[in-house]
């Protein structure tokens, strides 16, 4: 039983690895087979991964990240919290080895939402210098710069200024940045201004309606920090390397890769397409659920709150066996993309504290024999570890509950046990007393159970019996010798005065007989107590023989039919010969006492029956007499020593009541016993001795052995 609670449990954590392995590579390969689908619909579209330079050597990449929700256009980074992190520096700060030098350090983060690119700038700036309304010229204040090429391949220069904070105006600048071409501001680019606590922030957004195809664009600060000269200090750019006017290159998604992928409908999953370069050109979905919002908690049951409160304990115990089902693997991060960019789909598993366990599938994109790009496929194994989180929650609880009501039922075992066992020890303890002295001859409680510690019960209980009847021949002894001594002694010391007063010499010889048999019989008496008290000594050195008990028994009658002729012996039972393994002169001794038994007890002219069966294993050798029954409460201690049932003693015999006790020792010594019973008739009894039969061993090598 204890080892099924941790067999049982093992063998099912086994079967829940295997599963999950297999759930595992089910979803893996059907992430594949989607990624494989997408990039099919790709295959062969060169046009859509040129739009972009191959090798922008020479600028900053500048991503626009996706973003999931419109952003309002306020001056605030609340709209910014899940992309802010993505920031990028540009320009120096003041520091103590150049104080003379005016800080002009921005950062910027860009987004893109629904055909629109969002940029929120964050600059330093310890003097702010605002637009002056009655002054044309627009690069005299602090003031944002904007390049990009247009629709139709010219590059668009524009300005945003603020004459105050908030709403901010921007307009199409002259290649010298001082003057607006047009006289009305570019109404489709809206920003806003906000003062901070180092200088200020602007939120913008541009249409990409406004971009032309190569969808880049840089941006530049320019800082003035005196209100009366107006001149500009610094210049601070994407790209401040390639000089004081160099623009980043602003990396966007493809709009039509963008398209085509939003047009599958995929959900669940975070689809991306990645060119040669590893840049993202689109990205659609998201592998991670929003948190779902917590159930209003209802009234709980006792059970229910047990439960809850236990698996809130087995929580430590459900996390160590998910951090050992978790297979670390060393395949590095991104080694998915590279095989997929040479041109080999595979996936892989990744887990990580943020995300989970995610799995990641790329497959090549191909046109003209050459692979342009890759569609990565990312879904995390969320319904797999709940799945298995479940089935392993089921598993310890069948386990930790089996463990319980089998520590349970061991303990009311053992309490069980424990109460039997001090009963059975009490009503044991009690049944001698502080003297040594039996109280009872056996016990009752226990010897009716089929368990263990009913057999000892029945053990102790036969021990008890024994020594009670050995205290019982005990007892008897003074008693029965007394009896049987003093009256030989009687007729002795009679004998002894009569011989010698009488003087006539008949007289004297009557009177010396008399003594004679008086010392015969206390003579007697002493060889029968002797007889008994040796025959377990003399039967261990007895050697046995296999014999025919039928010839035996057949001869053994012969013989009683000639010196007992007042008694008609009838033989009954088989014919065929009967092979024992015994002494044969203790079974003639066995056969004495029976024949003896049944000479005593049977009337003048009666018959005596002997009898021989056999049944498969064993014989039965049974003497039946007529006349008086046992007594019901005696046929249990009939074949106990110095027990007689004999009522009187017409023939003036020694009866110490032994014959029946030597049967009794002789059959057990050959591994028999014993049993009498009453005639159904009511006039007469049979007492049977069963014995084994002799078998032959077919196989002569176990016979030699």
């Amino acid at each position: 039983m204890s080892l099924a609670l941790v067999v049982l449990p093992w063998f099912s954590y086994l079967y829940l690895q295997e599963m999950e392995d297999f759930l595992v590579d089910s979803q893996a390969n059907a992430q594949l087979l989607t990624a494989e689908g997408i990039s099919t619909l790709l295959n062969g579209r060169s046009d859509l991964f040129n739009e972009l330079p191959l090798s922008p050597e020479g600028y900053e990449q500048l991503y626009a990240h996706p973003l999931t929700t419109p952003v309002r256009i306020d001056g605030k980074s609340n709209d910014w919290e899940d992309v802010l992190n993505y920031n990028v520096s540009f320009g120096q700060s003041k520091t103590s080895a150049s104080p003379e030098i005016s800080p002009n350090q921005f950062y910027l983060v860009l987004g893109e939402h629904k055909d629109q690119v969002y940029a929120f700038i964050q600059v330093q700036d310890d003097k702010l210098v605002f637009r002056d309304r009655n002054i044309l010229r627009l690069d005299l204040s602090d003031h944002v710069r904007i390049t990009f090429t247009g629709k139709s391949g010219d590059t668009v220069q524009l300005v945003l200024t603020m004459t105050e904070p908030g709403v901010t105006t921007a307009y199409e600048m002259d290649s010298e940045w001082r003057y607006a071409t047009q006289g009305e501001a570019e109404n489709r680019i809206q920003g806003f201004m906000s003062e901070t606590d180092t200088g200020y922030a602007i939120e913008f957004r541009i249409p990409l309606s406004l971009v032309g195809s190569t969808k880049h664009f840089g941006l530049a600060v320019a800082d003035v920090d005196s209100a009366e000269s107006r001149a500009i200090q610094s210049i601070t750019g994407t790209l401040p390397s390639a000089g004081q006017e160099a623009f980043g290159l602003v990396l966007l998604k493809s709009p039509e890769v963008l398209k085509i992928v939003e047009g599958l409908g995929y959900s669940g999953a975070n689809i991306q397409v990645i060119d040669a370069q590893r840049r993202v050109r689109a990205e659609v979905g998201s592998y991670t659920t929003s948190q779902e919002t917590p159930l209003v908690q209802e009234e709980q049951s006792v059970g229910e709150s047990w439960f809850s409160f236990f698996s809130a304990l087995v929580d430590y115990a459900y996390g160590f066996i998910d951090q050992a089902l978790r297979e670390e693997l060393a395949v590095p991060e991104g080694q998915v993309i590279l095989d997929s960019l040479a041109g080999k789909p595979s996936y892989q598993r990744r887990y990580s504290e943020e995300d989970g366990e995610v799995i990641i599938a790329a497959h090549p994109i191909i046109s003209e024999d050459r692979i342009i790009g890759t569609v990565q496929l990312k879904q995390n194994t969320k319904r797999i570890l709940q799945l298995r989180r479940d089935a392993l929650e089921r598993i310890i609880n069948f386990s930790v509950l089996s463990l319980f009501i089998f520590v349970l039922l061991i303990l009311a075992f053992s309490v069980r046990l424990a109460s039997r066992i001090r009963k059975l020890g009490a009503e044991t303890t009690n049944a001698i007393d502080i003297y040594g002295r039996l109280q009872t001859n056996q016990i009752r409680s226990e010897t009716r159970s089929g368990d263990e510690i009913g057999d000892l019960a029945r053990s102790i209980s036969g021990m008890l019996a024994r020594l009670h009847q050995h205290n019982q021949f005990l007892e008897n002894m003074p008693r029965t010798l007394r009896h049987e001594i003093n009256n030989p002694l009687n007729t002795l010391s009679t004998s002894l005065q009569n011989l010698e007063n009488e003087e006539s010499e008949s007289g004297r010889e009557k009177y010396l007989e008399s003594a004679k048999r008086g010392v015969n019989r206390i003579g007697m008496i002493v060889q029968n107590l002797a007889d008994a008290a040796s025959l377990e000594d003399a039967l261990e050195a007895e050697e046995f023989e296999v014999i025919d008990l039928h010839n035996l028994v057949q001869n053994y009658l012969a013989n009683c039919r000639t010196t007992h002729e007042n008694r008609t012996f009838e033989y009954r039972g088989t014919q065929r010969q009967v092979l024992s393994n015994v002494s044969d002169y203790r079974i003639e001794q066995l056969l004495d006492k029976l024949i003896d038994n049944a000479l005593d007890f049977s009337d003048t002219g009666s018959t005596i029956t002997v009898g021989l069966t056999v049944d498969a294993n064993n014989l039965t050798l049974f003497v039946t007499n007529q006349g008086p029954i046992i007594p019901a409460e005696a046929v249990e201690s009939i074949f106990d020593s110095m027990v007689s049932v004999r009522k009187s003693n017409p023939d003036n015999r020694l009866h110490f009541g032994m014959g029946l006790y030597v049967v009794r020792v002789i059959a057990e010594h050959h591994g028999g016993s014993v049993s009498a019973a009453n005639l159904l008739s009511g006039n007469g009894v049979t007492i049977r001795i069963n014995l084994p039969l002799y078998k032959k061993l077919n196989n002569p090598a176990v016979a030699a052995s």
